[in-house]
């Protein structure tokens, strides 16, 4: 019961963090496009190194719920209406993160650097996925008025501008947890 209990409160954690995540942020202004690199990355590949792939995935999907049902814990506010924006895909992409990091061995307690870093990465780019393909139907096929994304200026714009700190960010992310971790489980 005790470690039902102690996964609910880390869920709970992780959610309330991603929110914070969605608030630290910093805009960079890419022609005409403003791409965002936040803590979210971060917080969503820890939730799934101390909970594992369910709970990690179940926790994002607490602040996703939250958002959607109108509490303002997106970058810019909340609500359905966030489901017909292109980069909804990103936050689509933050259960993945949290999903495919939570992997390493079935568990990340017994995985080793190596394989908490390549779990990590893996969440990126789960994230990445989700968000590029949502991006591109989205802005190619269901907005009106839209002049298309070619597939080139797709990467160009919302994964070559962020890959780098983003991966920065799991590195942290996975070095607070090897720290942590033995912490927290205690």
């Amino acid at each position: 019961m005790e470690q039902k209990t102690g996964n609910l409160v880390l869920c709970g954690l992780f959610a309330a963090l991603m929110a914070v995540g969605a608030f630290l942020h910093i805009m960079l202004p890419i022609g005409p496009f403003q791409v965002t690199i936040s803590l979210q990355i971060f917080f969503a590949i820890l939730a799934g190194l101390f909970l594992g792939p369910k709970h990690g995935f179940l926790s994002v999907l607490a602040y996703l719920v939250l958002g959607l049902a109108g509490v303002p814990v997106f970058a810019r506010g909340g609500g359905l209406g966030y489901v017909l924006k292109p980069t909804f895909g990103f936050l689509l992409g933050f259960l993945c993160a949290a999903w495919a990091s939570g992997m390493p061995g079935g568990s990340a307690r017994q995985a080793g650097l190596k394989q908490q870093l390549l779990a990590a990465f893996g969440g990126e780019m789960g994230y990445y996925a989700a968000g590029l393909v949502y991006y591109y139907v989205m802005f190619n096929f269901v907005l009106q008025n839209a002049a298309g994304m070619g597939v080139v200026r797709l990467l160009e714009v919302w994964l070559f501008s962020t890959v780098i700190p983003d991966s920065i960010l799991c590195v942290l992310a996975v070095l607070v947890y090897r720290k942590l971790g033995p912490l927290v489980r205690r």
